[in-house]
């Protein structure tokens, strides 16, 4: 399989970087700096040009460099080196969002976001193994974008009618005329997310297992377990949120639908919120995000772009070196940025395929290694 490559990026008024441009390396990218530079930003930059989404924040009026209006990302991709080269532009525009593929404005977002495929290794994906079950929804959304594009849809239309349904339970109860209208949007939409995200979690567990065992051998096995908190099937989902008008009044919440999915995950049957020692949090949270990477590949068809931010922070020089060659087995493009660039040693990346850049006070300038 092919990689994606990015092979150009501009960027303009994006958080603390006025302008940048980067001609990126067609194996590994590193970005070094002090911290408080941008180099989080940067990656965060691509991501919102592949996705026009950010991976810190839902907010996008924050990525904005403060008293500008617009804000733009202009990257040119390619599905491997043979592939034709596309432009994307993501902005903002006075709070807008605008997206455009060689100057055409794609059908929809989820369209625009399964195009150039990326997977962002950051600190807060810990939450994926220590935190709450909505950490690990979101991971099989983003599986799910790629295996079933209009499962983003779905999951709108089913917000906010869920949202509808328990306002007219607050303040009308349980016998309201217009529940019945929404508790049918609310199991039209909910069975479609419930069997979406069945199918993402098969696609992510088709790998996990092992890809665990590479990482953390010799040691326990993980396995992750989808438990829906509703139902895939349309009827029943309509009969339970009938049934649970009175319970869900007083409780002023919805106890049954896709909004209480969980990924249970276990490290021989045993759940690692218990069990798992800080060192297996992490080797768990590798093991989801290239299991993701490996789900999306194969409904995508090319290998997503790797964004790692500040993978090397707490280990030492020969871990560092095992999990760069690790993720360099992927065979992806891969972005990472340090503020130690001198462990990052990559004798698997030929010298010409590596680009090394600094980042200070927002500005990209050539960095090398002596």
């Amino acid at each position: 399989m092919e990689p994606l490559l990015l092979e150009h990026i501009a960027i303009r008024n994006f958080r603390n970087i006025e302008r940048a441009e980067l001609k990126p390396g067609r194996r590994l990218t590193v970005i070094s700096g002090n911290n408080g530079q941008g180099k989080t930003s940067l990656l965060e930059a691509i991501y919102f040009a592949a996705t026009s989404k950010s991976f810190r924040t839902p907010r996008l009026a924050e990525v904005t460099r403060h008293q500008q209006l617009l804000t733009s990302v202009r990257a040119h991709f390619r599905d491997g080196p043979a592939g034709m080269i596309r432009e994307q532009i993501a902005s903002i525009n006075e709070g807008k969002r605008i997206v455009k593929i060689d100057e055409r404005r794609p059908p929809s977002l989820a369209s625009y976001a399964v195009r150039s495929p990326v997977v962002c290794f950051h600190n807060a994906e810990l939450e994926l193994s220590l935190g709450p079950a909505a950490t690990r929804r979101m991971l099989l959304d983003r599986v799910s974008l790629f295996l079933e594009p209009s499962s983003i849809d779905h999951r709108e239309r089913y917000r906010k009618a869920l949202r509808e349904r328990q306002k007219a339970l607050t303040l009308r109860g349980a016998e309201a005329t217009e529940l019945s209208p929404y508790e049918e949007l609310c199991a039209r939409h909910g069975a479609a997310i419930s069997r979406a995200r069945g199918r993402a979690a098969e696609a992510v567990n088709a790998h996990l297992a092992e890809i665990f065992a590479q990482i953390a051998a010799p040691g326990p096995s993980l396995k992750a377990t989808f438990r829906r908190g509703g139902s895939d099937e349309e009827e029943v989902m309509l009969q339970e949120l009938r049934a649970r008008r009175p319970r869900d009044r007083t409780r002023g919440v919805s106890s049954f639908g896709p909004h209480r999915d969980e990924l249970l995950l276990t490290l021989d049957q045993h759940p690692v919120r218990i069990v798992a020692s800080q060192g297996q949090h992490r080797a768990i949270t590798l093991a989801l995000k290239l299991a993701e990477f490996q789900a999306i590949a194969r409904a995508r068809g090319v290998l997503p772009v790797l964004l790692l931010d500040d993978v090397s922070s707490e280990l030492d020089r020969d871990r560092t070196s095992a999990l760069l060659l690790l993720l360099g087995h992927t065979g992806a493009q891969i972005f990472l940025t340090t503020t130690r660039p001198e462990l990052i040693l990559t004798p698997w990346v030929e010298p010409q395929d590596r680009v090394d850049v600094i980042l200070r006070a927002g500005s990209l300038e050539p960095f090398f290694i002596p």
